[in-house]
């Protein structure tokens, strides 16, 4: 199992029937893949897709149907598409159950940096800030690292997407909770001890007791 599936997978689960969440480009897209059309859940794309699916097999995909990084997506039975004002209606207004985004950066405060100054590494922030403020909850799925460094850090030396703390960092190492008191580690990767998490975390973790392995089995 790749990391990048081992944290699709963790956040699937996090997700529940009956919900609307946004899915951001790249890494969270994926995790569409992880549960069944009949899951209940509605998949958001900022771009105008309320119904998002996995991505198509090779060969079924439809120039007019992408999410908001350009991949190609299918829709599942129900689905509908809307303009950008009622989309970002939907962000802005609350009515998103939860979003998932892909993260550069998360401090002890549980703020989030996933977005740099225009034409170093991205055009911009997009509709992050929308999401990270308008979100009921907002979960945090990247890589652990990048290049050998911590993603996870004492202070964001990157521009901050929003003052908003995010709800739960999930990582292809562990699934870690922002509180009042700090980064609270609530689960482990398997076979990753939490010595190995402590030193791939530039941040304080709060680790109590035994820290117990992520599920990462799905419904079928």
């Amino acid at each position: 199992m790749t990391p990048v599936e081992i944290i699709q997978r963790r956040v699937a689960r996090e997700l529940h029937p009956g919900t609307l969440v946004n899915l951001g480009i790249g890494l969270p897209t994926g995790v569409a893949q992880f549960l069944p059309h009949s899951s209940g859940i509605l998949f958001q794309s900022e771009n105008g897709i309320v119904g998002m699916g996995a991505p198509p097999p090779d060969g079924m995909e439809w120039d007019d149907l992408t999410d908001a990084g350009g991949g190609f997506v299918t829709a599942v039975p129900g689905a509908a598409t809307v303009d950008s004002a009622v989309s970002f209606g939907l962000i802005r207004g609350g009515h998103l159950d939860a979003t998932v985004l892909g993260g550069l950066q998360v401090d002890e405060k549980g703020l989030l940096a996933n977005w740099m100054v225009p034409g170093k590494m991205v055009p911009g922030m997009g509709g992050a800030m929308d999401l990270v403020t308008g979100a009921r909850r907002v979960i945090v799925a990247m890589q652990h690292t990048a290049r050998g460094a911590p993603k996870i850090l004492p202070a964001c030396t990157l521009p901050l997407t929003s003052l908003r703390r995010v709800t739960l960092v999930v990582t292809e190492l562990a699934v870690i909770e922002p509180t009042d008191e700090g980064l609270v580690l609530r689960e482990r990767a398997p076979d990753v001890s939490v010595e190995a998490i402590r030193a791939a975390t530039a941040a304080r973790l709060i680790v109590s007791g035994d820290v117990p392995e992520m599920e990462l089995a799905v419904a079928a």
